[in-house]
């Protein structure tokens, strides 16, 4: 092989991989708990690992944000049929949503690094809402074959009617105030039983 050609891709080294799942362990979590001041030098030092080793897998703040933004979303979306996996359909839907919701609270502490990633290019803009609608689906579906959720609801509705959730109520703040929202949400998908006479 000449010196032109590219090289084969090399593995990651074992303590390489460690060291980056570190360090978007610590970004999501500086993010859950303080996204005004969330620095890379914060983010390192929780992480147990120097600068170096930060700018080494992430050389810009959108370069980590970009990556925890996607692998939050993969694990939102993937998710879903885990929960199915072990839970009724509409245990898991709930399930869901609380995993939605940690998402969504991140995301809300990278807002400004991905708007302004996704209006410069400098971060790829994501399929988000089609991918999360798709997860939805997934469990309405499995819910509307077992009758325990309606199959009268399509699941961008669903989508839309977190989105509500989240964007107006401020309960991404208030723990106990997105659980009462999301389990009447959940109510609200199961089959009408009927009138009561």
């Amino acid at each position: 092989m000449s010196g032109t050609e590219p090289a084969a891709a090399r593995p990651v080294r074992a303590d390489a991989r460690r060291n980056r799942d570190k360090l978007l362990a610590a970004a999501r979590a500086a993010f859950a708990a303080s996204p005004d001041a969330v620095t890379l030098d914060a983010v390192a030092r929780a992480a147990g690992v120097g600068i170096g080793t930060l700018y080494r897998h992430f050389p810009t703040r959108e370069a980590l944000v970009e990556a925890l933004y996607a692998s939050e979303l993969d694990e939102v979306v993937s998710s879903a049929p885990e929960f199915l996996a072990r839970l009724e359909p509409a245990a898991a839907l709930r399930a869901w949503m609380t995993r939605y919701a940690e998402f969504f609270k991140i995301k809300r502490g990278m807002s400004d690094t991905l708007r302004a990633g996704w209006a410069s290019g400098s971060i790829a803009t994501p399929a988000t809402r089609e991918r999360i609608t798709a997860a939805i689906a997934v469990i309405l579906s499995r819910g509307a074959e077992s009758g325990s959720l309606r199959a009268d609801v399509e699941p961008d509705t669903v989508t839309m009617m977190l989105l509500g959730v989240f964007l107006s109520t401020g309960a991404i703040d208030a723990p106990e105030r997105i659980d009462q929202l999301l389990d009447l949400l959940v109510d609200a998908l199961r089959p009408n039983p009927g009138p009561k006479t």
